[in-house]
């Protein structure tokens, strides 16, 4: 393997370092968006209980700030509750932006990778192949050695790149998706409260009674 890394050349450095980020980054990212990271189980049904026995205290609300993605969405609400329904909506939303913007760190760096590594892989192979023109051009194809080493860079480097580049990209797709089911249940449970808080809809308790 070493000696398959050394034939690849200088190009190979920059896509170990890629390789290197996804693994990173991916484990980074499975952890962080784990559900139960996320979505507490019933958060909204105990945020829903304070409010039934007025036990909002500004202790429990930056419990609440502090506990999750969702917690953060939930609190700016209510702290906004008693300006009306418009005014709770739009600060769910400002905090729902900031909670996207935080879930999704580090996403656009595995796309980048994606692009960048079949790129850096193409780069390898022109490198390559100019050095098989030149021992051509200086030596003729006598010298099956030089060809050889020319050759093998342009393929290694080709093969790296894409070896870097699928796994990242599977990756991106796949955090994307999961970051979009998460922003649609966290939006829907933040709903429920408004509506809640406001007559449009039954308590998050009674509501999973009716279920």
């Amino acid at each position: 393997m070493f000696e398959l890394l050394v034939a690849g050349g200088w190009l190979i450095v920059p896509l170990l370092f890629c390789s290197v980020a996804v693994v990173v980054i991916s484990i980074e990212r499975y952890i962080s968006l784990r559900t139960s990271k996320v979505l507490p189980e019933n958060l909204l049904g105990r945020v829903w209980h304070w409010l039934k026995e007025q036990k909002v205290t500004v202790e429990r609300m930056t419990e609440l700030r502090n506990s999750s993605p969702l917690g953060q969405i939930l609190a700016a609400g209510l702290s906004n509750s008693g300006h009306g329904r418009e005014v709770m909506k739009d600060s769910i939303e400002e905090a729902a932006n900031q909670v996207v913007h935080s879930l999704e760190r580090y996403i656009s760096i595995l796309g980048t990778i994606a692009a960048i590594a079949p790129l850096i892989g193409l780069l390898g192979t022109v490198v390559g192949m100019i050095k098989v023109f030149t021992a051509i051009m200086l030596e003729g194809t006598g010298n099956a050695g030089v060809l050889a080493g020319g050759i093998s860079e342009a393929l290694i480097t080709t093969a790296a790149g894409l070896t870097v580049a699928i796994p990242a990209l599977v990756c991106h797709r796949y955090f994307e998706r999961r970051i979009d089911s998460l922003v649609i249940e966290m939006e829907d449970q933040a709903i429920k409260l408004v509506d809640a808080l406001h007559g449009d809809r039954l308590p998050p308790a009674a509501e999973q009674k009716n279920q």
